[in-house]
């Protein structure tokens, strides 16, 4: 296996202190499926370039084999094509060589490590099990230049077609540290397979590593599930933990009524859907309450400043956004928030589609645009757990009105608001829904708008609130 690492920042040879390699001498690594070699094929100020060889001892690797169960002494664990082509392999090489760059880190240049430079990474034989297709849609938007040489399967018997082989060349102008982690995680995904077994230590290693990309990687989903060898747990609960942040390059649920202005002083959408919830929950005459799907705490730093509510939980399947929660509302250990107050509220993990004792016996639970970030098929779990098994008093949800979007010129018509949307309701659609569940779990409901209402689309927002 052979990977290069070029890049043309002046000094070039830079390169060596970020991967902590000596660019003037050959070095060797024992590993335990064999031995890794770096050396530096050209070393200048205009141009560096580093190569890692992986040599794998394929009997050795079937030897001492730790995997599933079953295997035997097949044929196939002999003859593969594992020794010769990029897979996990290579990236636990990669770990165990370029350890130090691919966590970020470098003694000597600690601020070139956090600056974007050109980089050229290159993959000979990297096996694309989805085709030139699917190696676009996991790299090009993370925002490389693809260049991609596929190989036939055998170059004197050219009826036979093509492999699934390529030589890649990937370049953008990243961290060194973006680059290696994407090159960790996605090399395993288009191999799709692992050569070691995979429990939830890997769903650590996804995460750590996928960190600031994977939560907005458009086929976050498929390398999850490649990733962690199809086992659905797994990725179930990676999938779940990703934070999805919003991005401010792009139109974001926070800044929908810029585009679509009112007299007077501008209020964001996001300020007036909290306004509308926080409304709704003191009209409702409740004390003691969920935040599901809680986020960052907007509303909770709202919840807080009102005596009315005694009582208030927020919940999150982001522990990242949990983390800030807690910091912006100041109940980390050096928080100030007074005694009294703090002990009003407290943070948990956990998710809407899993049945949850923590969440029964509130007065209501807030649920502001969540439902759009489920799958429709995991929308029955979410009804299961919040309307028959939490079932509190009162429910109160946003959700985005589809037939709004055409106000907003900068969004291309049939996409969604939100990058992580997976679908978005009509108002008809968003009624329908709201009153079957209505029917079903013993609750009546009401419809209401939030934002400004067109005549012809609507409000931006829609809620409904549910009262048993």
């Amino acid at each position: 296996m052979l990977l290069t690492l070029t890049t043309t920042h002046r000094p070039a040879t830079d390169l060596g202190y970020l991967l902590a390699k000596n660019p003037a001498r050959v070095q060797s690594f024992d590993l335990s499926f064999g031995r890794a070699v770096v050396f530096y094929p050209e070393a200048t100020e205009s141009r560096c370039t580093a190569a890692l060889v992986l040599e794998v001892d394929p009997v050795g690797l079937v030897r001492r084999r730790r995997g599933p169960a079953g295997e035997g002494g097949a044929l196939e664990q002999y003859v593969n094509d594992r020794p010769y082509v990029a897979s996990s392999l290579l990236s636990v090489a990669m770990s165990r060589v370029f350890g130090t760059a691919l966590s970020g880190n470098s003694r000597e240049r600690p601020q070139l490590a956090e600056t974007p430079i050109p980089l050229e990474a290159q993959v000979v034989c990297l096996p694309c099990r989805g085709g030139e297709r699917f190696l676009r849609a996991l790299f090009e938007p993370l925002g490389y230049r693809v260049q991609a040489r596929q190989h036939p399967l055998d170059q004197t018997q050219p009826g036979w077609g093509m492999s699934r082989y390529f030589t890649v060349r990937l370049a953008a102008t990243k961290r060194l540290t973006d680059l290696l982690s994407h090159l960790y995680v996605l090399i395993p995904v288009l191999d799709d397979g692992k050569h070691y077994w995979v429990d939830r230590a890997e769903v650590e290693k996804l995460l750590r590593h996928g960190q600031g990309w994977l939560e907005t990687h458009p086929e976050r989903e498929t390398i999850a599930r490649r990733y962690l060898a199809h086992r659905r747990s797994l990725a179930r609960a990676a999938l779940e933990r990703l934070v999805v942040e919003e991005d401010p390059k792009e139109a974001s649920e926070e800044d929908e009524s810029d585009a679509a202005p009112e007299p007077g002083r501008k209020v964001s959408l996001d300020e007036q859907r909290r306004t509308a919830v926080l409304t709704t929950l003191k009209e409702l005459g409740v004390a003691r309450v969920l935040d599901l799907g809680c986020g960052e705490g907007k509303l909770l730093r709202a919840l807080l400043k009102d005596k009315q509510f005694t009582e208030i939980v927020g919940m999150d399947v982001s522990l990242r956004s949990l983390e800030i929660a807690e910091e912006r509302l100041g109940l980390g250990p050096e928080g100030r928030l007074p005694a009294r107050v703090r002990e009003r509220i407290r943070l948990i993990h956990g998710s809407l589609v899993y049945r949850d004792a923590r969440l029964s016996g509130f007065d209501a639970a807030a649920v502001i645009e969540v439902v759009e970030h489920l799958d429709p098929p995991r929308l029955a779990a979410l009804e299961r757990n919040l309307f028959q098994f939490a079932r509190p008093t009162h429910v109160v949800l946003t959700t985005p009105n589809s037939e709004y979007n055409v106000k907003w010129a900068s969004l291309p018509a049939g996409e969604f608001r939100h990058h992580d949307h997976r679908f978005e309701w009509s108002r008809a659609e968003f009624a329908e829904w709201a009153r079957s569940v209505a029917e079903r779990s013993g609750y009546a409901v009401r419809l209401a708008p939030v934002g400004p209402v067109d005549e012809t689309v609507g409000p931006p927002t829609q809620m409904a609130v549910f009262s048993r």
